[in-house]
């Protein structure tokens, strides 16, 4: 059995209770070294194999939960964040389907609501943006064209943007070009409730300014939109005395 793990955002006790309790199951660790807080390896058993895969391919990542599986192992994948978001994980399932390999997933607490708590921060405030976009540049790596930053930029709703920080020229650039006013809040958030953790509030047309002079160069998320600082929102109508919910009625 393979169980896809999250590990959470940084901090080692924001691994949800499952996920934790597979950690302390498992017989053989495959863990993305360079995002996920080691510290989390400390829940593994005593007899227990631990492979980091960033320095791995995924054809290696695979023969290690093949021989696994062989040996009547259980194999924790784990990845950093939810793995749904930027895991690489479909790739990894698919194989493990057509080599009739059984797995699951288990969910965890991605950096963006790591870096929401850090600032804290609600991403939909009525009447300001009720969506969040999350996104990332295209690097060595493409995204389609109709992802560009500039046509989610057009809804001027709450974006998040991760995997750019060494871009950010860029991203503001392509930000202001497809709708965003340059001074509309932005803030960057570094390894987000990792003890070493940085946020920082700016605008969109100072994104790079401020992580240089921060000397931030990676390992942060961008959150840009009013919902970030200071805007005018309404209240809402799930606690408001005057609107009726399924378990409520309105006064009079």
């Amino acid at each position: 059995m393979v169980h896809f793990v999250g590990a959470g955002p940084g901090a080692p006790d924001l691994i949800t209770v499952r996920g934790k309790q597979y950690l302390e199951e498992a017989d053989v660790i495959i863990y993305a070294g360079s995002l996920v807080n080691p510290q989390l390896l400390e829940y593994s058993k005593d007899v227990c194999t631990i492979y980091n895969s960033a320095k791995m391919t995924l054809e290696e990542v695979i023969s290690v939960m093949e021989k696994a599986e062989a040996e009547g192992k259980t194999t924790v994948r784990l990845h950093t964040g939810d793995p749904c978001i930027y895991g690489a994980i479909r790739e990894q399932m698919d194989i493990l389907d057509e080599k009739g390999i059984t797995y699951d997933s288990c969910p965890g607490v991605s950096s963006f609501c790591g870096a929401a708590s850090a600032l804290n921060l609600e991403y939909t405030l009525p009447d300001i943006s009720q969506s969040v976009i999350i996104t990332r540049m295209e690097g060595r790596t493409p995204v389609p064209e109709k992802e560009s930053i500039q046509s989610f930029a057009a809804h001027n709703a709450t974006m998040v943007v991760f995997l750019s920080t060494g871009m950010l020229d860029e991203l503001s650039r392509r930000l202001i070009e497809g709708g965003y006013r340059p001074d509309t809040p932005a803030a960057i958030v570094y390894k987000a409730t990792w003890d070493d953790e940085k946020k920082l509030i700016c605008t969109v047309d100072t994104l790079a300014e401020t992580a240089k002079k921060n000397h931030i160069t990676k390992t942060a998320l961008m959150i840009i939109g009013d919902a970030v600082k200071g805007a005018r929102y309404e209240r809402s109508k799930l606690y408001d005395p005057e609107f009726t919910t399924e378990f409520r009625e309105a006064s009079k």
